[in-house]
């Protein structure tokens, strides 16, 4: 990645510095004119298994028939790759000088700071101009070409590189929320919610992760941790309920598959689930007309 350094003296801009901020604004603008819909996934907190999500929810739009691309803007903990197994893959450079995605088995295009490190134990001490700069680029500097949607896994939490996301793509169709029964965890989507509405982004879905464990014996479901109450609280905050996950080690377990659940494990329920929270998306915030 280019480096990210000072402006010139006084905090002016050198004339290259100019030509390259114009440059990344034309890029950015051409790259997400080509993107039908765009959907950013948040969370709170970490831990909630918001990467999970997103990565399935990429591979259930791409399934359902939708050329979908998946950006991993998570900088510090760019897990995308392992879950879809595509870890090993090298970054290629186009005519244009631009990256290209890295495509998944299924043809998901997937773009991730994971790409550029040399080890997965490599750590990534940045800050925050840095991060912020890094997660631009990785809009504008790659050749996603046309996509009908492009998911974004956001760090989690409202710091720089969520707010930077949200503002760099100022048309963004939906933000989904990843909570799980913890009042923790509702407390911290509770201020995601307050921050995404302050952009002014209408368009705003929650998913109950890890909502009950199904015993794999007898059937029964068991809240451990918590009531489960996901539509109660999206109801409160005033936003769409897309819908609750069950936690299995089957899901937990699919990164070691090389793949995440809607690819490996096609004809699963919690497969099943997926697609029908791919398909409320679709229902409750994609353009009618469409």
């Amino acid at each position: 990645m280019p480096e990210h350094g000072h402006h010139g003296h006084g905090g002016e801009m050198t004339p290259e510095q100019q030509k390259q901020m114009i440059e990344q604004q034309l890029n950015l603008s051409k790259n997400l004119g080509q993107i039908k819909y765009k959907i950013a996934v948040m969370s709170g907190k970490g831990g909630v298994g918001k990467s999970t999500v997103a990565a399935n929810i990429a591979e259930a739009f791409q399934k359902e028939g939708f050329t979908t691309g998946i950006l991993d803007a998570d900088i510090h903990g760019p897990n995308i790759p392992k879950m879809l197994g595509v870890e090993d893959q090298d970054i290629m450079i186009n005519e244009e000088r631009h990256m290209m995605p890295v495509e998944a088995p299924s043809g998901l295009k997937v773009m991730s700071m994971a790409f550029m490190l040399d080890s997965i134990d490599t750590p990534i001490i940045w800050r925050g101009p840095q991060k912020t700069g890094s997660i631009k680029q990785l809009i504008a500097d790659v050749a996603w070409g046309p996509l009908d949607v492009l998911i974004i896994d956001n760090p989690p939490g409202t710091g720089d590189e969520p707010l930077t996301v949200l503002q760099t793509i100022p048309d963004i169709d939906a933000v989904v929320m990843v909570t799980t029964p913890n009042v923790v965890s509702q407390e911290d989507v509770l201020k995601c919610v307050k921050m995404v509405e302050m952009l002014n982004v209408e368009n705003i879905g929650l998913v109950e992760n890890m909502a009950y464990y199904e015993c794999p014996h007898c059937g029964e479901k068991l809240h451990i941790f918590g009531k489960s109450d996901g539509k109660e609280f999206a109801d409160e905050m005033e936003i769409t309920y897309l819908g609750d996950l069950p936690l299995t080690e089957k899901v937990s377990n699919s990164p070691n598959k090389g793949g995440v659940m809607v690819t490996i494990e096609p004809k699963s329920d919690v497969t099943k689930r997926f697609t029908e929270i791919v398909n409320d998306i679709q229902d409750d915030f994609f353009k009618k007309e469409d």
